[in-house]
């Protein structure tokens, strides 16, 4: 909220909860961060401590209440099912399996009294929170031109130096909480939330849209395509699908639909119906502007 106050924004305070301050995690982080750094993007070693660093402070946020999760024979089935009333559990799921069932309950105790949960969201809000406040710096800034950011990611206008010169002791390709210098590209286009395309000074065509696999055959055209009004892509893509119940893992063919969308951005087109930029909503009187 302090960070926010400075661009502008009001608040009023109703309750809140206070926190102990205190560094945690530092050696975790570290040490999966060097083995990170040990090994290639490709590498499953460099994924394993990726997944683990970024899933850490999540995990935080989450009630620990989880299904159990049993293979039973006919018999042992009769005993977990019958009088269920009676049961200190709830079975949210029977999946049949040839002669065998597998169930998942969860323990009613845990799920009707006030226990105390072995998480903190403190850790987890906190970590977003201050994530949001670093990549503030370069939102409303008049000092750059942003095309696109997420989570932790920014697509500017300048050029690596100016980047360093304007932000010095941020870009470091190695140092753990820095930014990365990822690409250099000559055009990029951007059409929603995790959907945009680049086209590299050295001519490498990179893109990534949210549930369609990399290796599916899209170029630089498709996206020029989708810049158009009421435009859209459909592209074939085989994903793996699984089945408990019969136990079976399959390729099956999927038709994906690219196109904008403008569930968080308004889309602003020209007398061409090109679209050349977006704006954030404004909520007026419950109403979206």
């Amino acid at each position: 909220m302090d960070n926010a106050i400075k661009l502008g924004y009001k608040f009023k305070i109703l309750k809140g909860y206070t926190y102990k301050s205190k560094i945690i995690f530092s050696n975790y982080v570290e040490n999966l961060y060097k083995i990170r750094s040990e090994y290639s993007k490709d590498h499953p070693m460099n994924y394993i401590a990726k997944l683990f660093l970024n899933s850490l402070y999540g995990r935080f946020g989450m009630k620990d209440i989880f299904d159990t999760t049993l293979l039973l024979d006919g018999e042992k089935y009769a005993e977990y099912t019958e009088n269920i009333d009676s049961k200190p559990y709830f079975i949210n799921d029977i999946i049949k399996l040839n002669n065998k069932f597998l169930i998942k309950f969860e323990d009613k105790v845990k799920s009707y009294n006030n226990l105390e949960y072995n998480v903190n969201v403190a850790i987890a809000s906190a970590i977003t929170s201050y994530a949001r406040i670093y990549m503030s710096q370069f939102k409303n800034n008049s000092k750059i031109k942003l095309f696109y950011t997420d989570t932790d990611s920014i697509f500017t206008n300048l050029n690596p130096n100016e980047m360093i010169k304007i932000f010095p002791g941020i870009v470091n390709n190695k140092e753990l909480g820095k930014l990365k210098l990822e690409s250099v590209s000559k055009k990029g286009i951007f059409l929603a939330p995790k959907c945009y395309a680049l086209q590299t000074v050295d001519d490498k065509f990179m893109y990534k849209v949210k549930g369609l696999i990399n290796k599916t055959d899209v170029n630089i055209n498709d996206f020029n395509t989708l810049l158009k009004k009421d435009s859209l892509i459909k592209k074939n893509q085989t994903k793996w699908y699984k089945s408990l119940s019969q136990g079976t893992i399959a390729l099956l063919e999927q038709t994906y639909t690219l196109k904008t969308t403008d569930n968080k951005r308004k889309l602003i087109y020209n007398s061409n119906k090109k679209l050349i930029a977006t704006k954030p909503y404004n909520l007026l009187n419950n109403e979206l502007h």
